[in-house]
């Protein structure tokens, strides 16, 4: 059973003679409030998948979480204030929960337990299964693992009383719940087709209208792209390129050869006569190429092959 030792309450600069240190504490309101909170965990009594096993080994006798006053695991959500998500949340199964936890009453937190709670573990590219339940409630400690370890989860445990040890009633950025004002409900999620935010219900709203009037919907805006450079310089570049080639009479050659070869291609694929130079004078040589506007026949040529073998079995 947890004790109370007045000693784990001083937090002052105001000096206390050793003989009256179990006696007397000079503390905050906010630290007397906390340790309250802290000391008395009422988790609710709920598993979704194989952590809840570990959940229930660690409040067996041979971890015992309820050293730390976590022991009354309670059935209601109305009763409870942390709720421990152990296991796979599926999109059918988080409509209940966020659900319970807008009955449980504040202050009130949220330990995400496991790799399927925290970010929907190895299901996550499941079509049932969600990336994680902090995409619905916002999540306090977070309890790697798959599953976890019940020395894990008391880690985890511990560390949600080190984060309630920090809080402060005079700022309210710690305990919202003390804010002007009801706190507003966490909106549950809309199961349809698929899981629907209903925060998100204007933008639905709007795409859906789009679609119904056959205009495009759900596109994305890019950035306005840069203009590519005009295509003049591109245009000169390439007009200079003979008249450089010019200067070198082997290259020009070259080129001239490999116009001549294109023509005789395109000649041939479309049944014209090529259109070939009169001379193509090479510097080396100074001889004329001979004119190559003939369409390859290919049945004469198998006729000559048949006729010379002919001649050689004879």
């Amino acid at each position: 059973m947890h004790t109370l030792d007045l000693r784990d309450l001083h937090s002052t600069e105001f000096p206390i003679p050793d003989e009256m240190q179990g006696n007397i504490a000079i503390t905050s309101l906010s630290r007397i409030y906390n340790w309250s909170r802290r000391s008395s965990m009422w988790p609710m009594l709920f598993g979704l998948a194989c952590c809840a096993i570990e959940m229930i080994a660690t409040a067996a006798s041979r971890y015992d979480f309820s050293r730390f006053g976590m022991e009354v695991m309670r059935a209601s959500p109305r009763q409870a204030d942390l709720m421990i998500v152990s296991g796979t949340v599926t999109k059918k199964m988080v409509v209940p929960i966020v659900r319970l936890y807008n009955q449980m009453p504040e202050p009130r937190y949220v330990l995400a337990m496991g790799a399927c709670a925290s970010g929907g573990g190895p299901f996550k590219e499941g079509y049932n299964v969600v990336s994680g339940i902090d995409m619905y409630l916002p999540v306090d400690v977070y309890v790697p693992g798959c599953p976890p370890t019940p020395q894990a989860l008391l880690h985890g445990l511990i560390a949600l009383q080190k984060k309630i040890d920090g809080q402060s009633l005079a700022n309210l950025d710690d305990v919202p719940w003390y804010g002007v004002g009801p706190s507003e409900p966490t909106p549950i999620p809309i199961l349809g087709p698929d899981i629907i935010d209903p925060r998100q219900m204007d933008l639905i709203r709007r795409q859906a209208e789009l679609a119904a009037a056959g205009k495009p919907y759900g596109v994305r805006e890019l950035p306005p792209t840069i203009k590519p450079e005009p295509e003049a310089p591109k245009v000169a570049a390439k007009a200079a390129a003979p008249a450089a080639a010019s200067d070198d009479p082997e290259k020009a050659a070259r080129l001239a050869k490999r116009e001549a070869a294109l023509a005789r291609k395109r000649a041939a694929e479309g049944g014209q006569p090529a259109e070939t130079p009169a001379a193509e004078a090479t510097p080396a040589s100074g001889r004329q190429a001979a004119p190559t506007g003939k369409k390859f026949d290919k049945e004469a040529m198998l006729a000559k092959i048949r006729e010379r073998k002919g001649q050689k079995e004879s």
